[in-house]
């Protein structure tokens, strides 16, 4: 059973990386991730998305020039907003999420 602390700390995670992607999450991950696995999850899955999302946005920058790359640009900003979402709310009910289309390249 996971406690409260970690679930909130979990979605609060997700939450300040609308605001603040890199330093938010990374503070929080850091000062608590020997304390709870739960939150090590987590914060290992968000990098894993942010360095994912990262890559496929520069993909995405360098296909502008295609026009196609506007419309993924687009998708990808959906998408990291919603995913970003829905494993907040997910953290907060103390269940792990994988967030798709992620290449996990933190273990």
């Amino acid at each position: 059973m996971v406690k409260s602390e970690e679930r909130m700390l979990a979605a609060i995670l997700y939450v300040v990386s609308l605001f603040f992607p890199l330093i938010g999450p990374l503070v929080i991950w850091l000062l608590k991730k020997d304390e709870s696995s739960f939150i090590n999850y987590h914060g290992r899955e968000y990098f894993n998305f942010f360095i994912s999302y990262t890559v496929y946005s520069v993909i995405s920058g360098i296909l502008v020039f295609l026009l196609v790359g506007i419309f993924l640009l687009w998708i990808l900003g959906i998408m990291a907003l919603v995913f970003t979402i829905i494993a907040a709310v997910k953290a907060y009910e103390g269940n792990e999420y994988r967030f798709p289309l992620v290449f996990r390249v933190i273990k």
